[in-house]
């Protein structure tokens, strides 16, 4: 004999209202940005309306809710609002600033210094070769590094392409040509311990990367060092805030998708942030 027992909640499903933490000008300003994209490339129907598909993308972006979830709740199917996902990210993704683009607005505005610094954003566990590289043995976790730069308030200018979690800081900011690219913007960058030996420019050259000084087991700090450090912490500080407001977007929590994806996704998330900070 076969049992056919309906789910406790029902064929559909319950269905609830939640408030989406952010401004209704990052709403309306996807949205006119979706509009443009969907006259731009011919699209002249969608499921839903542009409005509408920008709150359902920003739901799993700030709040990392489940696109079946959302789905259901919109009456259209999973995968219809996972490529909605990837199409907003890679649209956003293409409006990041680049990096020596960055350094010449904040030159042309009279800035002298940005901040630098690196996070690593949590991953779930891979399987084969891939779990190796993506293991962070100093945040001891797997995830994907990525690099940033904010101004002296903390706003943040540029963030990296997403490398394993093993790659270090500073093979990383040189993979970019980070001091190259400081030099021909006339700017310097202050970081913390983590950069130590970033800057490989001759003694006589100003640096372009300023760092605290280290401690070793037969040479400790010296009184003057420990206060220059104190003073570069206090200067540096902001870049945590700039960190602080792009890991707001709580799909960043632990990203579940392909890593070779989560470089248009920081960028993305990047491009949010502004509209978010500079409204």
């Amino acid at each position: 004999m076969k049992k056919n027992n309906p789910p406790v909640e029902g064929p559909d499903g319950l269905v609830y209202t939640a408030r989406l933490p952010l401004p209704s000008a990052t709403l309306n300003w996807l949205a006119d940005l979706l509009r443009g994209h969907f006259k731009k490339i011919g699209s002249r129907w969608r499921a839903l309306p542009a409005g509408k598909i920008a709150g359902i993308v920003l739901a799993v972006l700030r709040c990392d809710q489940r696109p079946g979830d959302l789905a259901g709740g919109n009456g259209i199917h999973r995968t219809t609002v996972t490529r909605w996902v990837r199409e907003v990210v890679g649209l956003l993704a293409a409006r990041a600033p680049r990096l020596d683009r960055a350094l010449k607005k904040i030159a042309r505005k009279g800035g002298g210094v940005v901040l630098l610094d690196g996070s690593v954003i949590r991953t779930r566990r891979r399987t084969g070769a891939e779990n190796r590289k993506n293991y962070s043995g100093k945040n001891k976790c797997h995830g994907l590094l990525v690099t940033a730069l904010t101004d002296d308030r903390g706003r943040l200018l540029w963030v990296s392409a997403a490398r394993p979690g093993r790659t270090s800081e500073i093979t990383a900011c040189r993979h970019d040509k980070l001091t190259a690219h400081l030099r021909a913007a006339g700017l310097g960058a202050i970081a913390d311990l983590g950069f130590v030996g970033l800057d490989d420019s001759g003694p006589d050259a100003d640096p372009a990367v300023i760092t605290g000084y280290k401690a070793a087991r037969n040479r400790p700090l010296t009184r003057g060092q420990k206060l220059s450090n104190k003073a570069l912490a206090a200067v540096r500080a902001p870049v945590e805030h700039g960190f602080a407001h792009l890991k707001n977007w709580r799909v960043l929590g632990k990203v579940r998708t392909d890593p070779r994806w989560a470089t248009a996704l920081v960028r993305a998330l990047l491009v949010l942030t502004h509209q978010e900070v500079a409204r």
